[in-house]
């Protein structure tokens, strides 16, 4: 009978448990402080023809509409629907959220479909998931513009799983609707 011998670097020794379990905690103590996109409202000075966020003292909770109640127009077959990101303002005086939503599989990420919702609980679809992209930062601005910050890709040959692209989203109202502004550039070392 021959011994197999387990090379050095491939044992676990007490070293190595006292490194992971402190790479665990710092992942835990991080995700424990960071704050979600609640889209922070400062005040600002009314655009021409566009909204204000009124400010909203910090020691006050943002007033948010109830996501929970809302049907998002998303096409998700089986999956349900699952909120990524939400930020939550006054917009002319009422509440209004903002929210980055995807179907969730079971595996990969699926795009992202932004959706403005208003206290009358009436989804306004500002970016559908049908353009590919997954939004990693969502903010209501003291303006009343809606910013953002997104992962893509420059054509269907890049991999699902490696975006080339950081898009920076800016949404503004003029008269009843939403324009979308985008910057495309390309993430260092695609």
């Amino acid at each position: 009978m021959t011994e197999r011998r387990i090379p050095g670097h491939a044992r676990s020794g007490l070293k190595h448990w006292v490194l992971v379990a402190a790479g665990c905690a710092a992942v835990v103590g991080g995700a424990l402080g960071a704050t979600s996109a609640t889209g922070a409202v400062t005040g600002g000075q009314r655009a021409a023809d566009g909204p204000v966020a009124e400010p909203v003292p910090t020691a006050s909770p943002l007033p948010e509409v109830d996501l929970a109640k809302v049907r998002l127009p998303l096409e998700c077959g089986p999956f349900p629907v699952a909120v990524g990101l939400k930020a939550s303002a006054v917009l002319d005086g009422e509440p209004v959220t903002v929210a980055a939503a995807h179907c969730q599989a079971d595996m990969g990420t699926p795009p992202d479909g932004v959706f403005l919702v208003g206290a009358d609980g009436a989804p306004v679809l500002l970016l559908p998931d049908a353009d590919g992209l997954t939004v990693t930062e969502l903010a209501v601005r003291s303006d009343g513009s809606i910013r953002g910050k997104a992962r893509g890709y420059s054509s269907p040959d890049v991999p699902r799983f490696s975006p080339d692209l950081q898009v920076e989203l800016v949404w503004t109202r003029s008269g009843g609707a939403w324009a979308t502004t985008e910057t495309r550039t390309p993430v260092h070392g695609a």
